[in-house]
């Protein structure tokens, strides 16, 4: 399958995008990692300089403890002292936990921790043994401050270390955000640069499958619509061919009855004449009437009918151009004398459902035409006994040049019920039908009536 060069563009902007994200999502993991390694590294090195902290100032409060007791010889000094060397080895122990990697400097940090405590112990043994000796007391107090500057010296130079460990990965992670926060900022820069070029294609591709779907719209329309004026040339020329060839007929034989003097004959022919040139005259009306009622031409000019006498007329005329002598009964219910309708409208919707009704039924078969009036409304009812129209045509039936499956060999154009139908909606009214295949059809038009006269 060959693609469209928009169709690539959008393929490979959205593979793009998915590239890139999970691009920058493993980068910003990497630099996550890392940066909660240095907070780690950085909170180990705080830590280590919290627990020296607190070894220094245990080693202070048990050097006071003990000069305390010495002094004044108060047994609350001396508690002081113990809690403090008490307290002094488990965090010995936690510092050469949490720095193993310090372990020498630990060891000897520990050992001076260990012989000031012994120096401590031999100081206050001594105070017990010869409270009066203060060359043994002083003795002791010169290697005490020897060892405690040895074990300063050792904190400070742990302490320092770690100032710089902690500074090294306080840094570090600082730059791990920076770095996360920029591949952040430039991915999502960068992916929404692409979704937006990728929404401006998609748009104009919507927009392109748009216009194109219109104009094959409008192609199709533009087929069906020479389809349609193919189909009704054809039929036309077909419907007035009929009429036409009989009127040549009946020409030619009215000229010999002419010549043999044959009256019976004469006005045989006469009438053929005049039913197919009021057949041609019904066809040519029904086309003008659809093509005015399609360009919004067809004129509405509705005034007072007498509506009984009006059908009674109708029927008249109508009986005395179809072929078939098909008896046309006319009934009325309500009181209906007036009515505000077209009267050419009106004559076109009728005189179309009297003539399928009649075209369409066996000639012994009657037609009616009933019109109930309603307070609101007029009704009127074409009944036959004819073949019917199938249920699956009814939708259908006020298309142009439609004619349902079971017409046979009964000729017509299916126009009739398209110029029913508009002359209907020009009325406001409604068109109904309640038809069964081989048992007939009833046709009822309802137009709404304001007032009654």
């Amino acid at each position: 399958m060959k693609w469209s060069p928009q169709k690539t563009l959008i393929a490979g902007g959205f593979s793009l995008t998915v590239l890139l994200t999970a691009l920058t999502g493993m980068l910003s993991h990497h630099y996550t990692m890392q940066m909660r390694e240095s907070n780690s590294q950085a909170q180990q090195s705080r830590q280590i300089l919290n627990i020296l902290t607190d070894i220094f100032a245990a080693l202070s409060d048990a050097d006071a403890g003990r000069r305390g007791f010495l002094l004044f010889q108060e047994k609350e000094e001396l508690i002081r002292y113990q809690r403090a060397i008490k307290e002094l080895y488990p965090k010995l122990a936690q510092l050469e936990q949490v720095a193993p990697n310090q372990r020498s400097k630990l060891t000897k940090l520990r050992n001076f921790i260990e012989q000031r405590i012994a120096l401590g112990k031999k100081s206050l043994l001594g105070n017990h043994l010869q409270p009066s000796n203060l060359n043994f007391q002083l003795e002791i107090y010169h290697q005490n401050q020897q060892v405690r500057r040895e074990i300063l010296t050792s904190i400070n130079r742990l302490k320092s270390e770690e100032k710089e460990q902690l500074k090294k990965w306080e840094q570090q992670s600082q730059r791990n955000f920076c770095i996360q926060l920029l591949i952040d900022s430039i991915g999502n820069i960068l992916s929404f640069f692409i979704i937006s070029m990728l929404f401006i294609l998609l748009y104009r591709q919507f927009n392109l499958r748009q216009k194109t779907e219109q104009l094959q719209m409008k192609l199709a329309k533009e087929k069906e619509i020479n389809d349609l004026k193919l189909r009704f040339f054809s039929l036309v020329s077909h419907e007035f061919r009929t009429p036409l060839s009989i009127i040549l007929g009946s020409t030619q034989l009215l000229a010999q009855g002419i010549s043999h003097g044959d009256p019976q004959k004469q006005q045989k022919n006469m009438e053929r004449i005049q039913y197919s040139a009021r057949l041609m005259t019904q066809l040519i009306t029904d086309i003008l009437t659809i093509t005015r009622a399609e360009t919004g031409k067809l004129e509405f000019n509705p005034s007072w009918l007498e509506i009984d006498s009006f059908c009674l007329n109708l029927i008249t005329n109508l009986q005395l151009d179809t072929e078939q002598q098909s008896k046309i009964q006319f009934s009325s219910e309500g009181r209906c004398v007036y009515a505000w309708l077209d009267e050419k409208l009106l004559h076109s919707m009728l005189s179309n459902l009297l003539s399928n009704a009649i075209k369409y039924s066996p000639s012994i078969s009657p037609v009616q035409l009933k019109v109930i009036n309603e307070p609101n409304s007029i009704i009127f009812q074409v009944i036959d006994q004819g073949i019917g129209i199938p249920l699956e045509s009814q939708s259908s039936l006020y298309e142009p040049f439609y004619r349902a499956d079971n017409v046979g060999a009964v000729s017509g154009t299916g126009l009739g019920l398209t110029v029913v139908k508009n002359c209907v909606d020009l009325h406001h009214g409604q068109i109904m039908v309640v038809s069964n295949v081989g048992r007939g059809t009833t046709f009822g038009i309802q137009i709404p009536q304001q007032s009654s006269r």
